[in-house]
């Protein structure tokens, strides 16, 4: 009997934390509108897929924080920086994301090197000179950088 009951009290307790939320994990303190999570993403190739797969990202982030509790920002250098152009095949969906105010950098190197302009990138796309210096700068200034 002692351990049947034990048992099912296990078998409540694993069922608890297998469909427990997942913002009970979150870290303190946790996200919100004075203070979002801050998270720069690396866009570095042009593979459609994964093109596709870190905007997924993008958006699975803005529904798992909410809105007003989490900043984003694409930073796309290299082969990354087709997906930013005007002609980009994800452009419908790079201009969605920034109406939710997901933050667009192009790495103005990379624009250099391939003869673009800031006229041939999606309205609203900031530049820079270095890709990757924005990155590292945001990690530094407490950003959280993911290259998925």
């Amino acid at each position: 009997m002692k351990k049947t009951i034990l048992a099912v009290f296990f078998a409540g307790v694993a069922l608890m934390g297998a469909v427990s939320p997942a913002w009970a994990t979150m870290a303190e303190p946790r996200p919100s509108f004075d203070n979002p999570r801050q998270v720069v993403i690396s866009l570095s190739e042009k593979d459609d897929n994964r093109v596709n797969a870190v905007l997924n990202n993008v958006a699975n982030l803005i529904k798992a924080y909410g809105l007003d509790h989490v900043n984003l920002a694409v930073v796309a250098y290299g082969p990354g920086i087709w997906s930013l152009l005007k002609d980009a095949p994800v452009r419908a969906r790079v201009e969605s994301l920034m109406k939710y105010d997901v933050e667009f950098i192009a790495c103005g190197n990379t624009l250099d090197s391939i003869h673009k302009t800031d006229g041939d990138l999606i309205d609203g796309v900031a530049r820079v000179q270095y890709g990757l210096e924005e990155v590292i700068e945001r990690r530094l200034s407490g950003w959280v950088d993911i290259n998925p």
